[in-house]
């Protein structure tokens, strides 16, 4: 009996029980705090903290590839649409249905300031550099401040595999954390007098127009930077589907259905890809560290080139241009809060998904860019 109980002791996961598993399932349990307790994007933190926790269960081999004829774990199956770049264009498909490129459409100049928060991605990807990453990993890094989660899952499968898992972590917990992170950038750089600043009403655009702009955005992306196909490609036929009006299960599907079942799947596999042999080392925390200045630049970037625009031309609230960091539409919403915290009945919503939706195609084709350079 007591030679039973002895056996059964050794075949639990408890000896194999390690301080980076503790430390791993810690930061799971913050993030699953974060998500349920805090709300922060629990649609994101949820599957990620769950995939993670479940990883760093030893034993258990949720996240063990194929050995010795036996099968590997289910994690590790999963994980394999993030590997092959297969989940990132369908979530770019689920948002292209979900947005309204209108605001853009009526303001093409909200395109400079989505343009401008991609300044994060390469002031991010020189800092990479100089910590010594190569040119791949830096690119792969660099694309953590486009607030983008899925292109910085392709890109780094792409460029660097072997930082997929910190990477991916690291730019969908930062995208989640916008909330916090943006507010206090855009209150140092902008004046009182600035956040008050209300804006005109955006003019009524056509469904011809909204029909038109995702073929002609394919097209011209796609010529000029082939590598940003894929990403662009399928966030415009996502949007394709909403707009046309004769595909409208199509449109439901994907933004539904299919971006529900994929982000179950892809945030369980980016989760389940921090490991603690991966994550816990020296070019995790450089990663984590870089990441929160891309976002920091970016968002800078798009809150001072909205400053200038207001001096240029008048009438703009330096406070949109913080959404050009993409991460639809929560940075559109970080910009709706902070103005109306100053002034109630100043409604910015719409004028900052101008920018935001502009950051998406923003990010897209920085990763065109750093396909085109460095793969």
């Amino acid at each position: 009996m007591q030679q039973a109980f002895i056996e059964f002791l050794q075949s639990t996961a408890f000896p194999a029980f390690t301080s980076g598993h503790v430390i791993m399932i810690i930061v799971a349990l913050i993030f699953l705090y974060l998500a349920i307790g805090k709300g922060f994007e629990p649609l994101l933190l949820v599957p990620i903290a769950f995939g993670m926790l479940l990883s760093n269960l030893p034993v258990a081999g949720m996240f063990t590839g194929p050995e010795g004829g036996q099968p590997g774990g289910l994690l590790y199956y999963f994980y394999q649409g993030n590997k092959m770049g297969i989940f990132p264009p369908l979530i770019f498909m689920g948002v292209g249905a979900m947005t309204d490129f209108g605001p853009l459409i009526a303001n093409p100049k909200a395109l400079l300031m989505g343009a401008a928060a991609q300044l994060g991605i390469f002031t991010t990807f020189i800092g990479a550099i100089l910590l010594g990453f190569t040119g791949q990993q830096a690119g792969a890094i660099g694309i953590i401040g486009g607030a983008d989660g899925p292109t910085a899952i392709f890109l780094a499968t792409k460029l660097a595999p072997e930082l997929l898992g910190a990477i991916a972590v690291a730019a969908y917990s930062y995208m989640a954390l916008v909330p916090i992170i943006q507010p206090p950038i855009m209150k140092a750089l902008t004046t009182k007098k600035e956040r008050l600043i209300k804006m005109e009403q955006l003019r009524k655009v056509t469904k011809t127009e909204k029909i038109v702009f995702p073929i002609m955005v394919t097209i011209v992306v796609s010529l000029i930077l082939p590598p940003a196909a894929t990403l662009v490609g399928m966030l415009m036929l996502g949007n394709l589907f909403t707009t046309c009006g004769v595909t409208g299960r199509l449109s439901d599907t994907a933004q539904n259905n299919l971006v529900n079942i994929v982000t179950i799947l892809l945030g369980t596999a980016v989760g389940a890809s921090a490991t603690a042999e991966v994550f816990i080392r020296a070019e995790t925390i450089k990663i984590v560290i870089l990441g929160v200045l891309a976002f920091a630049v970016g968002t800078a970037g798009g809150v001072l080139l909205a400053k200038l625009m207001n001096k240029i031309w008048g009438g703009i609230n330096p406070l949109i241009g913080s959404a050009g960091v993409s991460a639809v539409p929560m940075a559109a919403r970080v910009s709706q809060v902070v103005g109306a915290r100053e002034n109630p009945a100043n409604f910015l919503l719409m004028h900052a998904m101008g920018p935001n939706v502009s950051g998406v195609i923003g990010s897209a084709v920085a990763a065109g860019i750093m396909l085109a350079l460095f793969s």
